[in-house]
This record gives structure tokens, sequence and C-alpha cells, in this order.
């Protein structure tokens, strides 16, 4: 058993010599002669990890970073939380692996789940524990909608981001991700998401008006659906946050013509947005709701659904998977949850966003941003050419490797990469927060300023 955790010894960002350094570069040559060529984060970020305490990750050649990618927001505590891991060595000693029977640590941990969701909504809401992953979770909501409607046809958005198994992929918007993969899952049909900052205007309907019209129309050419699913904020899309009308809008419409509403907090939930979920700040309920990355706040693999009793008429076995009783996940997951109520984690969260958001923000300024935009600790920096409006791609990939260099890991996403991501841990300090924001002030200046040089 872990008895002790080393910490990284230098908790500010340190990084000397070129990147990757040898210990960095001889791993990563391992890694691309045995592993899939459908392997990404060490393609942007090419160092090799060691370990990592709180917000920051030492690599193998001894350079330390600030970790503002968090295992793409796994990590909601950082990395080994202390209290976190003496919750997981205690489970260890008593049961890791657990199916789907009953078990204290799972009881717990559902009790914990129950706790954070509205008295109203807690009283009629089951869940089921799914695969570990959130594309799992997410197909397990369109099966248990499916089988409670009897339809086929779903709903989705243009910019979503829903997983990438074969029936997450026709959920989701990345063609570029499922052109190699012919015949994808039929019925699935795309609209318009209406995202803060890009409202119609009065001569055009939003996403939610264009939806409404094509599903009361006779002749839409979309029968009813078996449900819409969409992000409160789309991630992986670029850190596009829905207006708050467009999302009320597609609430009373599905409410109205009896079409369950899925809500993928994969990425967003468990505190990311400064609420528990991202929806509750729009004032809905949804009638499913997707959950994964964070649930144990460690990083350790759990996924699960939370639904209205009224969908659940499958049978015995309608979605199973070996691995949906991790005990340790369960051990660290009700941990988090007290922490994260003790601690004051979700007014962190608001509290260092907003710091986030004054700090940024001064880059508007800059001919390249296009736009800086995020909710909570989920924040994206869009890059674009001020000579002809195109995605920025090429100067987005400069500002991750300037940021790196100097000691700060950041993802990209949204439309052709152009976006530059945060997603720190939701306990991240005012001061980690400040210099990881001068870091990549200085990392969009300088690389926005050569790309100006012709």
């Amino acid at each position: 058993m872990i008895t002790s955790l080393r910490p990284v010894p230098r908790m500010a960002p340190h990084v000397s010599g070129d990147l990757p350094g040898p210990r960095s570069a001889a791993l990563l040559a391992h890694q691309e002669r045995w592993e899939s060529g459908a392997r990404t984060y060490p393609r942007h970020l090419p160092i090799a990890l060691a370990e990592g305490s709180g917000s920051f990750v030492r690599d193998v050649d001894g350079n330390v970073f600030i970790d503002f990618l968090a295992g793409a927001g796994v990590l909601s505590l950082g990395h080994n939380h202390p209290e976190l891991v003496r919750a997981v060595e205690r489970q260890l000693g008593s049961l890791t692996h657990g199916l789907d029977f009953p078990t204290p640590a799972k009881d717990a941990f559902a009790e914990a789940q129950l706790s954070m969701l509205s008295p109203e909504r807690r009283h009629h809401t089951r869940l089921h524990f799914c695969g570990p992953t959130g594309a799992n979770a997410v197909e397990a909501a369109v099966k248990l909608c499916k089988i409670a409607t009897g339809r086929g046809d779903l709903i989705s958005f243009q910019g979503a981001f829903h997983g990438s198994t074969h029936a997450t992929m026709a959920l989701s918007g990345l063609v570029s991700q499922k052109a190699p993969v012919r015949d994808g899952m039929p019925g699935v049909h795309f609209f318009p998401y209406t995202a803060d900052g890009r409202a119609p205007d009065d001569r055009s309907m939003s996403g939610a008006d264009l939806l409404e019209q094509a599903l009361r129309d006779s002749n839409g050419g979309i029968p009813p659906p078996a449900a819409v699913i969409m992000e409160m904020v789309q991630g992986e899309g670029g850190n596009n946050v829905a207006r708050a009308d467009f999302v009320r809008k597609v609430r009373q419409v599905t409410r109205s013509l009896g079409i369950p509403l899925i809500v993928d907090e994969v990425q967003t939930g468990c505190g990311r947005t400064g609420t528990w979920f991202a929806y509750e700040s729009y004032g809905i309920e949804p009638d499913v709701i997707v959950a994964s990355k964070a649930l144990s706040g460690i990083g350790l693999p759990v996924a699960l659904i939370l639904y209205d009793t009224a969908l659940d008429t499958w049978a015995p076995g309608a979605h199973i998977g070996t691995f949906r009783g991790n005990q340790l996940a369960f051990a660290a997951g009700v941990e988090a949850i007290r922490v994260i109520r003790r601690d004051d984690i979700l007014g962190n969260v608001r509290r260092r966003g907003a710091q986030l958001a004054d700090r940024l923000g001064r880059l508007t300024h800059v001919p390249w941003v296009r736009e800086v935009r995020g909710r909570g600790l989920m924040w994206g920096i869009e890059l674009a050419d001020p000579r002809n409006g195109r995605p920025a791609s090429s100067v987005a990939s400069a500002v991750q490797r300037h940021a790196l260099r100097h000691g700060l890991m950041v993802e990209r996403g949204g439309r052709d990469d152009a976006v530059v991501r945060l997603l720190p841990p939701l306990n991240v300090t005012a001061e980690v927060m400040d210099m990881a924001c001068s870091i990549l002030t200085a990392a969009v200046l300088s690389c926005t300023t050569r790309a100006t040089v012709p």
C-alpha cells in the first residue's frame, strides 16, 4: 500500500533546456514504436510524466509544469489529493471490484451523488452504473430513451462532442472524425447551437426555434425522436457556452412534445462550471444526466446516468459492463464530495473563474483573439486571423508550445483546433492561477506578434 506521497519538489513552474528532455524523448520514442497511431496528447505536449501533486506535474527530466489540462477535467481536486488517496488506500484493503452487487462503498457513493441533486429531483431519480467512460454512459442514455419511447431517431447539435465510440461519434459534430468510419449510427439530426455572444439577429432563428419548427411540422422530415442530447458548455467544441434562452426553449419544446432531454455533463459536471451540474444555472430539469470524468475526483474511472424514474422501463441486463463496480472510485468519489462541501470548492471555482476571466479578458484587444469565453473553470481563447477571419490553428498550436516551454500545460479544441482550452483543478489557488495567466498571456502576445510579422 501507498504510505506516503512525494510532493513535486518545486511548487512553481520550472523548465530547463529544450522539450522534450532526453528521458522524455526516449519514452516518447518507445511509445511511438509500440502504441497506436490514434494516440493524441503526446503529439502536442511532448513530455513523459513522472508524478503529480495538486495543480503541478513533473516530467521524467525534472521539469515542473502547472497542469491546466488535469486529465481532460478528470482530476477535479488535482493530482494525488491526500484525503482521496487515503480513502482509496482504505478501500484497497477490503474490496476493489464488485460488478453491480451492492456494497457499502457503492451505497455511500450513490447516496453522495443523490445528495447533490435538488430535493425535488432526488425523489424521482434512478441511477444506472455504466462501463467506466463518458461515451459508454452516453450510449446507455441513448438506449434508455430508445427503449422507453419506442423511437429511433436522435437530435444533437452542431459543435457537439459526445465521445469517440461508433454511436457517440454519430452524435458528435466533428466531421473529420467521422469521415473515415463509414455507415455510422443512422437517424441523427443536427441543429445549430446558439452560444453566448452569438445571438441570432432579428431576421434569423435560434437553433431552438429551428428545432421547434422542424418537429412541429408534419412535413418537416424528422420523425418524433427518442431524445435530444445537448451540452450546456461544448468543451471539445471550443468552450461554447449555451445561451440561457436557447437552453430553456429546447427544454420547453422537448417537454411539450414528450421528448426526453439528455444533458451530457461528462466534462461540465461535478462542479466544473461553478454548480454541481452545469444545467442548474439555466433553471431547467433534464430527463437524463450523463456523468463520468470527475466523479471520483482522483482519476479513477466511473460513469453513471441519473434519470427520471418514468424512463426506467428497460429489462435486466439491458446495459451492462464488467467494470461498472469500481469500488476504489466509489470510495474516492464519496471523499471528493465531502472535501468539495467542506472547502467550498464550488465557491473557489466561481472566484478563480472570475480571476481567470479578468486576466484573460484583457487579451481581447489583441487582433488575433476573436473571443475569450467560458464558465467557472472551463475556458477557451479562440484565435482567428484578423485578415480573413479564418481559424488560426497554427497560432493556437504555437501558443500551446510556448506555454509548455514556460511551464504550463493547456489543451486545444474547437473548430480546426483554434481554441486554446483551460481545465484547471477546481481547488486551484489564486497564486497558481495568477502564474498560469501570466504564462498564457505572454504566450498569446508573443505568438500573435510573430504571426503578424510578414
